[in-house]
């Protein structure tokens, strides 16, 4: 006659569930840090170029005139330093905190997206230019020409939006930035403090010399 053990047989499937998950949640994160990053560096960096071109009539002649995505509009600009304090902040906080700053850096990325591609056949800042340079606050932009550049924001804002939208889906399982709580959420121990050194063993004050100590001092 056999024998029926009462110890519970080992599921290494559900081992592998959760290390799976553990994994997922880590490519989730270098996924959304790096979609976040690299959208903000490229939505400041395109804001900065040449977005239109044209020439002003200036005494029969004409005058070339240009305008960066600053001079279109600063809103993608304003929006991706915006996503990019949203996107340190996902990692501070946690539960619905972390998921009204998640929602924070989607708008972020949608707002300088949709501004982009508003500002892509602007024509009001080269107006603008051309009055202030003819001094003719009625001269307007012959010749006008749109540059690849407002897109490329727009490009930028979309990888912006991307990780929001991934910091909505999967943030909840993203650590916290803080220096007492490891990943799982529980505190730390704290240590324990060191002992007072003994002044009727010698060792103990030589050992407290080599560390720095005066084993003189009262405690």
């Amino acid at each position: 006659m056999g024998y029926v053990s009462a110890v519970p047989v080992p599921q290494p499937r559900a081992r592998a569930v959760t290390a799976s998950g553990g994994a997922g949640s880590r490519r989730s994160l270098a996924v959304g840090l790096l979609l976040g990053a690299v959208g903000a560096a490229v939505v400041l960096l395109a804001s900065g170029q040449t977005w239109a071109e044209g020439e002003a009539s200036v005494g029969g002649g004409a005058l070339p005139l240009t305008a960066d995505g600053q001079d279109v509009t600063g809103l993608p600009a304003a929006l991706a330093i915006v996503g990019l304090a949203a996107l340190v902040a996902v990692f501070a906080v946690r539960g619905a905190g972390r998921l009204l700053v998640a929602g924070l850096l989607a708008l972020s990325g949608l707002g300088a997206g949709l501004s982009a591609c508003l500002g892509a056949a602007d024509s009001a800042a080269l107006d603008e230019k051309a009055a202030q340079t003819t001094g003719d606050t009625s001269a307007t932009i012959d010749a006008l020409t749109h540059t690849a550049w407002p897109y490329v924001t727009a490009a930028g804002g979309l990888l912006i939006l991307l990780a929001g939208l991934l910091a909505l889906r999967y943030g909840k399982r993203w650590p916290t930035m803080s220096g007492r709580y490891e990943r799982d959420g529980t505190p730390r121990p704290r240590k324990a403090p060191r002992a007072a050194p003994d002044p009727d063993r010698p060792e103990d004050l030589w050992k407290a010399l080599d560390r720095g100590e005066d084993p003189t001092r009262e405690t």
